[in-house]
């Protein structure tokens, strides 16, 4: 990827269990007993997180002096084949008895859902054990609960997997920037909706074949509703919001819209007038101690950093009062990538567990979230209407009615219709919303279309 010129922050690449490295000149740690792991979930992400203990043994022991085992594992059907790399005595269908288990010391949870995940989660740690869970739904929804009991027991709830695969960024913000003010955390955190709109983009691929395309190749599933309507970015957005800011933002707390309504016609507009489209998780600090959290799509300036990330590539910039601006990049899904996350995660568990500690763990306040009503920006709006003497002005009117000032339109004629796209100056989004409202009554429009909020650049820089 291609960074321009005015990116001057840092940059941190996803990747394998690169972050475990052997001091130069040291001697191999000779390993102790394994740690053995309790593993809820054997799809694509435990199989591969199995695979990564087996084929990393050797390398695991010698830089860190940990052993890793895979004593148990729970599955839903126990008379389904395995990985290669699971003992086929240790598989059962039954998750309470490899959460109680005495020889497991460590449980990584990797099923998904938010039950039975949340009970095991809870007696796991209720009984003195580690967690490592990659769940972001239920990290969203029951964060409070879930890291008291971890504190109340003394023991480790990681999650590195939950928000963005094998990027770092969850111990970035949770450790390595700790001390750090952050003001805004913005990012593209799901590969599916960027890759169906990397396809519009650079190819005009109409949404719907940019998605059967998508799940042709496995980035989409049979259902992508919660990936293309931003139920999924929505709660990565909450467990970011959360460990940036301090304060507990659950996915019930999220301003959400998907890609849906986005046309390939909207997007070629939005490239003519220097921008790309990305479906952004944007989490930032507003005065007052409140927090704005939101998932939509958005037009990004062509020279922004995110605008370059193509693809199922997922990206998270990151600004911070003393650090400036920093971007996180990498794999955001996947089973070895987000394995991997996992990996370092279950490492860091074991090191504590063998050692008697356990990382820092906060219960922090339920956060004052900002309406999204109080929102301010420029937008772009779609509508198709009848091609007819006066249309125009009728619609134009319907904006200045709501008080929201258009800064350029364009019609695009489609037969008996035309495609409208406007760009608006700076406007609050209430007069927005109440705009759209009273568009969707003209005898006029046949259909409003795309929302688009432009993000990263102030009013008039263009």
């Amino acid at each position: 990827m291609n960074l321009p010129h005015r990116f001057t922050g840092a940059l941190a690449v996803g990747g394998s269990v690169g972050r475990m490295s052997v001091s130069h000149g040291a001697a191999p740690v000779a390993p102790k007993k394994p740690v053995r792991v309790g593993l809820l979930g054997c799809g694509t992400v435990g199989n591969a997180l199995a695979e990564l203990i087996a084929k990393d043994s050797a390398v695991l022991a010698a830089s860190t002096g940990l052993g890793l085992e895979i004593a148990r594992v729970a599955v839903r059907d126990a008379t389904k084949t395995r990985s290669v790399h699971v003992r086929p005595e240790s598989v059962t269908g039954d998750p309470e008895s490899v959460v109680s288990a005495s020889d497991v010391d460590v449980v990584v949870e990797v099923m998904g859902g938010v039950e039975p995940a949340r009970s095991l989660i809870l007696s796991a740690l209720r009984s003195g054990k580690p967690v490592v869970t990659a769940n972001k739904e239920l990290l969203a929804s029951h964060w409070s609960e879930l890291f008291r009991a971890a504190a109340d027991s003394g023991v480790d709830l990681l999650h590195e997997a939950a928000v963005a695969g094998a990027i770092p960024l969850v111990r970035a913000l949770r450790e390595s920037l700790a001390g750090e003010t952050i003001t805004s955390v913005m990012g593209i955190v799901n590969g599916t909706t960027n890759y169906i709109l990397t396809k519009m983009s650079e190819a005009g691929t109409s949404y719907e074949d940019a998605l059967a395309e998508a799940q042709h190749l496995g980035y989409a599933e049979t259902d992508p509703t919660a990936d293309v309507e931003g139920h999924d970015a929505a709660a990565k957005a909450a467990i970011l919001a959360t460990i940036a800011f301090g304060q507990e933002v659950r996915a019930s707390d999220v301003h959400t819209e998907g890609i849906s309504a986005i046309s390939a016609s909207d997007i070629a507009v939005v490239r003519r007038l220097g921008y790309e489209v990305k479906l952004l998780a944007v989490a930032e600090s507003v005065d007052g101690g409140r927090v704005a959290v939101r998932v939509h799509p958005a037009m990004v300036p062509l020279d922004h950093p995110l605008a370059g990330v193509r693809g199922s590539f997922n990206a998270v910039f990151v600004v911070g009062e003393a650090v400036g601006e920093m971007m996180f990049y990498g794999r955001g899904a996947g089973g070895m990538p987000t394995a991997a996350a996992v990996l370092g995660d279950l490492v860091d568990a074991a090191h504590n567990l063998r050692s008697g500690g356990y990382g820092r763990v906060s219960v922090p306040i339920r956060a004052h979230i900002v309406p999204i009503d109080e929102l301010v920006a420029q937008y772009f709006v779609s509508v198709d209407v009848a091609d007819k003497p006066g249309v125009l002005a009728t619609v134009a009117r319907v904006f200045g009615d709501n008080q929201v000032s258009i800064r350029s339109m364009e019609q695009v004629g489609l037969g008996d219709e035309a495609h409208l796209v406007f760009l608006t100056h700076t406007a609050n989004e209430a007069r927005v919303q109440a705009t759209l409202a009273g568009l969707e009554t003209c005898d006029a429009v046949k259909r409003v279309g795309a929302l688009l909020r432009v993000v990263g650049e102030p009013e008039g820089t263009r």
